[in-house]
């Protein structure tokens, strides 16, 4: 028998006798079948991939484990990026100064920015604080978290609660141009 043809059938050998086991950790791990289903694959491929050079054959079983959790950990640290409701830098529209805009977009852009000061000035300072400090000084949430002397969670917190009270207040406000 050729060597890889001996390292895939004990690579066969691992994945039958070990399997099973895998899937279920993953499962008590991720709670969702179907994204199981996704991250086992994942594991089976990495893990044969780096099978020909895998040496110690009496730790395959945890090197096995090592591998899916590694999976779990990346697609938990994925998904955190991806949920991440704070992450203001999603939030900011940033214009290009290179570009003119015609003078009627000009106008209406003051407009609204004067009627979200407005809007902002009857929120309670606790909420508008962090928001004037984001948006019209551009300071980082760390640095508004410094200068507030409030702990960053509590400021994530507070621009969230802030957002949610302006949005019905500034639907009611904008008129849209047809």
């Amino acid at each position: 028998m050729k060597k890889a043809s001996i390292k895939e059938a004990m690579y066969e050998d691992a994945v039958k006798e070990y399997g099973n086991l895998i899937f279920n950790y993953i499962f008590s791990l991720v709670k969702h079948k179907e994204l199981t289903e996704d991250l086992y694959q994942e594991v089976l491929i990495s893990a044969y991939i780096a099978f020909p050079s895998f040496e110690e054959y009496e730790k395959v079983k945890s090197w096995l484990y090592k591998i899916a959790i590694n999976k779990c950990r990346d697609y938990w640290r994925k998904e955190k990026k991806a949920k991440r409701f704070w992450e203001e830098s999603v939030y900011m529209y940033i214009r290009d100064t290179s570009v003119s805009m015609p003078p009627e977009e000009t106008i209406l852009d003051q407009c609204s920015k004067k009627e979200m000061l407005d809007t902002l000035d009857e929120l309670p300072k606790m909420y508008s604080e962090p928001l004037m400090l984001f948006y019209y000084h551009h300071q980082t949430l760390i640095e508004i978290s410094n200068k507030t002397q409030v702990p960053l969670s509590t400021i994530k917190t507070r621009m969230k609660r802030a957002k949610d009270k302006l949005k019905p207040k500034m639907e009611n406000k904008f008129v849209y141009l047809t």
